[in-house]
């Protein structure tokens, strides 16, 4: 006998829930209905996500795991990148973050189970995104991922490029009892330090009690990865300033291009090699209640924890100026150099941990036939790097600079790769002799942030028992509160030259080199750091405070209306959501009152005694309509149209009021960072158009169009003024030297290297995050998915197209707007499966794109990769499979204008898994 839970789902959520629900409130709910059909294979798993794209009412694409615990890739992201117009950026050679339709990480909202999660970071480098970070979740954790691409009045706001919400199983979805369990190995044949095979275990039990009264469902996953990083870089950017030039050749350059004779060079040229080890465990339990057929309680808790630690060692160039050098025909100086100079031989040490915790209530409880209300509520915590200790430590040797070690150094910029050469025939026994290595500086950086998220959701569902065209209204109101606390921690000596440390315990040995280095170093920066500290050279850590909260209420209403036009049926959802958001922010830290001019490059910063607090708030409302439209024009033939306006929130730092002066050397350059709290959301009006011809089972066709008109759309603004200090404007004391300067040390400064109230004021580059003009960004995208009949093989292959007029122009020193993350990508999928075998090999390709803008850009080349995927039933309970990721050994490749203005360029290798599943 079929309980109300059946009936529920057989009559609303087919309607309402597949029609792309992805509200919180719903999604307990909605997470059934989706799971009612049984996926097993390949083909039955596009088969269902065709099948979740065809009933919706708007533009969504899903993505269904092909077994209990299996779903298609290792990685979630990479599994996402299959969808049309969803693109990614990799980072340690996995997928990292997702583009959708052009638009970045920060466009996009991801949830878990409908609900929006927190992401915090223990590294300065990395902003406090919204969304749910991909790495930090199994795969083997979920059970299906929607993209929903168009607006709905009952799903969170924050997804400009789409809302993407992972979806996990809960035990009355699921047999009465269901498990599964999978181990493999992770080959990493890069690895140089650590065990080239790493461990993999996940399993899953679920079992429901008393009539499918009472069910449990618990999960956990334990993964291991050891992996090897081969970089060749820059570091501190491309720039028409620092390090400064006197008088460059500019002979070659293009003057129809570039009239001004502007000329760009960077600091540094860098040969890295580095290893990391990451232990990730993801872990859920769901406890489900239904006293009766009306009511249905779930409990749930799911947790993750990320360590990574990671040992690097640098070779390095450092250009504090260059003496000599000739620009190409763009201006990129291609063969910088410098004479009595020194080599810089650094290490690194990460480590980090970050903790993810979230415990969750949901209630349906059906009133009527007619009416069904859900409460949804949540507080979900993201903690990285408790206990406030640095996530990086770093430390840098050097020859004794100037006369005292008269090595000249030089680069070669003019291909993709740079080389590097030196002459250290003035200093007996050369440059890498360990008598001429002394030491240079030592930092500590990091961040511990506290994100929590609390989610209160009630929704309304009333399906109409009647004929008309009116079949559902939704109905529902929602309060969130996130809330971010981060301290920022930073210690830094920069005077530890000229024999101010004795280096004698320090364990320093050479390996070869590349690219012109002749060797590269291999040392600890915690043995350096432990030597500092030994010797007291060790000085304080400051601690900045920042913080965020941010209350957002929420009220909405949406229609369902099925009928038919001339034989043909239509369905429309037509709805509107109005949010009011008040933001509060503060920062607390010891305001710099000065500079100590403390060695020929470094002014250290110098600190009040007693901390000082900036606090600021702001507040703004939406409203926020959509409309659904799609038409049955012949039988499997779907054409839709859709409008909606959308809004997607700053990075949660983009709005500490606290200013964040990174940069500060003699001579310049000054440069700053400042948040801004009074940020506005960008604003986005969107509107679709699609066809869709569902020829064959398992097999479609489509093709469709989009436009988004964004406004307020945040982008990094430059001032150059000065910033105030408690005692006036902060000074340069290297600007006019004075006898004997510099000199001293942050703990010990000399009052005469120290700023003074009469030398220069400081004029700061200060970059701040500002809403500026409006942009359009408009693409198409077309796919099809074939099934070649009962033969077991099939095609997946689809093309995105993104198009605005707001690219970055290399050519133009003023970019005031310019999209990060636009660009065209492709995938290409081929796959077989009979009763006992499956392989799966995909190839996916991206355009090149602007990785970060401001004064000066970062590009991403062009990526292509292959992976492979198979598996052979051994019986119905046990599987065997191997996965190939990167096959092809493809490289990443950043730079800035053109493509000889190298950031990054970096190998990783190819990676390998074989393992064994079984189900029950």
């Amino acid at each position: 006998m079929a309980t109300f839970q059946d009936r529920f789902k057989l009559k609303i959520i087919s309607a309402a829930v597949i029609a792309a629900s992805s509200f919180g409130a719903q999604a307990q709910t909605n997470t059934g209905s989706l799971e009612e059909v049984v996926v097993t294979g390949i083909r039955a798993s596009l088969t269902g996500a065709m099948d979740v794209k065809r009933e919706a009412s708007g533009v969504v694409d899903a993505i269904s795991a092909e077994d209990i615990g299996k779903f298609p890739d290792t990685n979630l992201a990479e599994s996402l990148q299959r969808i049309t117009g969803v693109a990614i950026d990799r980072s340690n050679n996995e997928g990292n973050q997702v583009t959708v339709r052009g638009f970045g990480p920060s466009f996009n909202l991801v949830t878990l189970n409908g609900r929006q999660m927190p992401n915090s970071s223990a590294l300065a480098s990395t902003p406090i995104s919204r969304s749910f970070n991909f790495r930090e979740i199994a795969a083997e954790s979920v059970s299906a991922v929607e993209v929903h691409k168009t607006g709905k009045a009952h799903m969170f706001t924050g997804g400009l490029g789409a809302t993407i919400n992972l979806k996990t199983s809960k035990p009355f979805e699921l047999d009465e009892f269901t498990a599964h369990a999978s181990v493999k190995g992770v080959f990493e044949p890069s690895v140089e330090n650590g065990d080239k095979i790493t461990p993999e275990l996940s399993g899953m039990i679920s079992k429901t009690f008393a009539d499918n009264k009472f069910g449990v469902l618990a999960s956990f996953s334990h993964a291991d990865r050891n992996f090897h990083v081969d970089r060749i870089g820059t570091q501190n950017g491309w720039s028409q300033g620092y390090p400064g030039q006197a008088s460059p050749d500019t002979s070659a350059i293009n003057t129809d291009k570039n009239p001004t004779l502007a000329t760009w060079r960077v600091p540094t040229v860098d040969l890295d090699n580095a290893d990391y080890e990451r232990t990730r465990q993801n872990g859920q339990l769901v406890l489900q209640f239904a006293p009766n057929d009306e009511l249905t309680a779930t409990v749930d808790y799911t947790m993750s924890r990320l360590e990574e630690n990671g040992d690097l060692n640098r070779m390095s160039f450092w250009f504090d100026n260059v003496e000599t050098g000739r620009a190409d025909e763009n201006g990129t100086i291609i063969n910088p150099a410098r004479s009595n100079d020194e080599l810089n031989f650094w290490a690194w040490e990460y480590g980090f941990t970050t903790e993810n915790d979230s415990f969750g209530l949901n209630v349906d409880w059906a009133v009527s036939d007619e009416l069904v209300l859900t409460l949804d509520a949540h507080s979900s915590t993201s903690h990285s790097n408790p206990g406030g200790q640095p996530a990086e430590r770093i430390a840098n040797l050097k020859n004794p600079f100037g006369d005292a070690a008269p090595v000249h150094i030089a680069a070669d910029f003019s291909n993709k790769l740079p080389t590097v050469s030196y002459d250290d025939s003035a200093l007996p026994g050369g440059a890498y002799a360990l008598d001429n290595i002394e030491g240079d500086l030592y930092q500590e950086r990091g961040n511990e942030v506290k994100n929590n998220i609390q989610q209160t959701q009630l929704h309304g569902v009333w399906q109409n028992q009647e004929d008309g065209a009116l079949t559902a209204i939704n109905f529902g109101l929602a309060w969130t509160q996130n809330k971010v606390d981060a301290i920022s921690i930073y210690s830094a000596n920069f005077s530890l030259g000229n024999g101010a440390i004795d280096l004698t315990d320090l364990d320093l040995s050479f390996t070869p080199g590349d690219i012109g280095f002749e060797y590269a170093p291999v040392f600890s920066a915690n043995q350096f750091i432990d030597l500092v500290e030994q010797q007291d050279l060790k000085n304080p850590t400051a601690l900045d405070k920042n913080g965020v909260k941010e209350d957002v209420n929420a009220l909405y209403v949406s229609l369902d209306f099925e009928t038919e036009f001339n034989n043909m049926p239509v369905r429309a959802n037509v709805g509107l959501r109005y949010e009011d958001t008040e933001v509060s922010s503060y920062t607390i830290g010891n305001p710099v009152i000065g500079f100590n001019w403390v060695s020929p490059l470094e002014l250290s910063k110098i600190y009040a005694s007693e901390e000082a607090a900036d606090t600021l708030t702001g507040e703004y409302n939406h409203l926020l309509p959509n409309f659904d439209f799609s038409v049955d024009v012949i039988e499997d033939l779907v054409a839709r149209v859709s409008y909606s306006k959308t809004i997607a929130r700053s990075n949660i730092d983009a709005m500490y009021p606290g200013t964040d002066m990174h940069t500060h050397l003699s001579g310049g350059p000054f440069k700053a960072n400042q948040g801004n709290p009074d940020l506005l959301p960008f604003e986005s009006e969107n509107f679709d158009l699609s066809v869709e011809w569902y020829y064959s089972e398992g097999s479609y066709l489509s093709g469709g169009f989009f436009r988004k008109k964004v406004d307020n759309f945040i982008a990094l603004g430059e001032t150059q003024r000065a910033i105030n200090s408690p005692q006036g404007e902060l000074t340069d004391p290297s600007a006019n030297p004075r006898a004997g300067c510099p000199a001293g040390s942050v703990a010990d400064p000399v009052p005469a290297c120290t700023s003074q109230p009469g030398d220069p004021a400081i004029t700061w580059q200060i970059a701040e995050p500002q809403n500026l003009n409006d942009s359009l960004v408009d693409g198409w995208e077309f796919n099809i998915q074939h099934m070649f009949a009962e033969t077991g093989f099939g095609v997946i292959a689809n093309y995105t197209m993104v198009n605005s007029d707001d690219r970055y122009d290399v050519y133009s020193l003023e970019n005031d707007l310019a999209l990060q993350g636009l660009s065209d990508t492709a995938n290409l999928i081929g796959f077989y499966e009979n009763d006992d075998f499956q392989i799966r090999v995909t190839y996916n390709w991206r355009d090149k794109f602007l990785l970060a803008s401001g004064v000066e850009p970062t590009f991403t080349a062009a990526y292509s990769q292959v992976d492979l995927n198979a598996s052979y039933n051994i019986n119905e309970s046990v599987s065997v499979f191997v996965e190939g990721i990167n096959l092809t050994d493809e490289a990443t490749h950043r730079y800035g204008r053109w493509e000889n203005q190298l950031v990054d360029y970096q190998q990783f290798g190819q990676r390998y898994n074989l393992g064994i599943r079984t189900k029950f």
